[in-house]
């Protein structure tokens, strides 16, 4: 029998479309492969997605003839021990564009030179590889809507087909016993976690099915209100690559053809921008890797923050006074996810209201986000921050209380996560600290006790932010 072919695994746990797999399989003798490295940086709730995600995965490797081999240690180190036991012909992998990743990646093929052994990198995870887009002078864009214009006249590759059999292996190979990994969390909400989401292949593609038959009828503007949960959720699937992209785009683009000029086309390319913004996002961080700790803007390095760590605290916990960022704040801790709209405001109230940089936003949300990813979270904060690729101007203060007005009116939201607010009427929802004391000894809520005053007046901070932001105009005009 010919020697194997090696197939490096990460964040591409699926049978659909999954190129360096299907291709090794074409090849000969595939070997599907994990290796957990603790040195990779990752959030709990990303190890308990994780966990899942390999549990179903193996299982699927299984039905298909073959087996799943997981390894703990050393990325490089494991692979070189593996090259020894095995034999292969070739390594095959999805690449990553993260940068300690793709540094992995170009040690990985010089180890393959040393040994004689054929290194394939195939594209798994984007739409394009983020080299790809450029504008006419060759520099990378800095603006979405460029970008987003660029990408519409290249042509997207196809999908790979599913992956239905795999040969099973001729000889034993040591493998790790998932609870070895020590990935689940012991924490409060990993509970909760489990009885929101099912972290698997089919799951995503279920999720999928039903944002088709629900959501995406209102999606374009639905999205924004989080009480009516319009929101795909599909973006942990994405980030762990129990969804590919490439699929999503195709079945859609598919359907539109279809139905040209019709409401689903409007819905559907609202969405495709979505899956677009992605992309821009791992442009962004390929072309600017130094942008996960610092400003992209380098004015901003200079900008003053306050970084108090009580408000911090008191952020993180869903504490701070003001409804909607609290609601936010405790889905996120409950369900390792936030609604789009919601995230957008309370990272603001961190970075604007409380002059916190967003370096402890990020690392929060890249601990307790199940979709944790990047790229995405380096350009969400520094979006947020007005210090990033396309950001939002520095004037731009996300007021938290007509946010709130405008998009959960009634409250739904807020009450679903704020249970001790559950009996203020609509009309004080937002700001229950304005309502009459009779008021809130009808409904038995002790401001200051059952839900936390405002740690900030929002005029203050507001004046606040301006100032600090104008200093640093000022600052870098000299």
């Amino acid at each position: 029998m010919a020697n194997p072919t090696i197939v490096l695994l990460r964040k591409d746990f699926r049978l659909v479309d999954n190129p360096a797999l299907y291709h090794a399989c074409q090849d000969g003798l595939a070997i599907p492969i994990f290796i957990y490295d603790e040195a990779d940086s990752m959030g709990e709730a990303s190890k308990w997605w994780l966990h899942h995600a390999l549990e179903d995965f193996k299982q699927s490797i299984q039905q298909c003839g073959s087996s799943l081999v997981i390894r703990k240690g050393s990325r490089l180190e494991t692979i070189e021990s593996l090259i020894k036991e095995v034999n292969p012909t070739a390594i095959y992998w999805n690449t990553n564009y993260e940068p300690d990743i793709k540094q992995q990646e170009q040690l990985l093929i010089r180890l393959c030179d040393e040994y004689g052994i054929t290194a394939r990198q195939f594209e798994g995870f984007l739409l394009k590889e983020p080299s790809s887009i450029k504008k006419p002078n060759g520099e990378p864009y800095k603006v979405f809507t460029a970008f987003y214009k660029a990408l519409q006249k290249s042509r997207i590759p196809a999908a790979v087909p599913k992956i239905t059999k795999l040969k099973a292996l001729p000889f034993s190979i040591k493998t790790c016993e998932l609870n070895e990994l020590n990935l689940l969390p012991t924490i409060p909400w990993a509970a909760t976690i489990k009885e929101t989401w099912t972290p698997t292949e089919k799951g995503g593609i279920n999720m999928f099915r039903q944002f088709l038959k629900h959501s995406i009828k209102h999606y374009d503007t639905g999205r924004d209100f989080p009480s009516k949960e319009i929101d795909s959720k599909l973006s942990p699937y994405l980030a762990f690559g129990q969804l590919s992209v490439r699929v999503l785009y195709h079945y859609l683009l598919s359907k539109v053809e279809k139905v040209k000029h019709s409401t689903f086309t409007h819905q559907a390319e609202a969405f495709i921008r979505q899956l677009v913004w992605r992309d821009f996002a791992y442009h962004l961080l390929y072309h600017f890797p130094s942008t996960i700790k610092e400003p992209l803007n380098k004015k901003f390095i200079a900008f003053n923050w306050k970084n108090d760590m009580e408000s911090l605290r008191a952020w993180q916990q869903g504490q701070t006074g003001y409804p909607l960022v609290d609601a936010g704040m405790r889905q996120l801790w409950k369900t390792g996810f936030m609604h789009n709209r919601v995230r957008m405001v309370a990272a603001s109230f961190l970075v604007k209201h409380l002059l916190i940089h967003w370096h402890y936003g990020a690392e929060w949300f890249w601990d307790t986000l199940v979709d944790a990813d990047l790229a995405n979270n380096t350009m969400g904060w520094q979006w947020v921050a007005g210090s990033g690729a396309d950001a939002a101007p520095y004037f731009r203060i996300f007021n938290p209380i007509t946010q709130s007005e405008k998009f959960d009116s009634e409250g739904t939201y807020i009450k679903k996560w704020l249970p001790e607010l559950r009996n203020v009427p609509a009309k004080y929802i937002h700001e229950p600290w304005k309502a009459p004391e009779g008021v809130l000894q009808e409904i038995n809520l002790r401001l200051g006790k059952d839900y936390p005053l405002p740690i900030i007046d929002h005029k203050f901070a507001r004046e606040r932010a301006l100032h600090h932001y104008h200093s640093l105009k000022k600052q870098t005009q000299k």
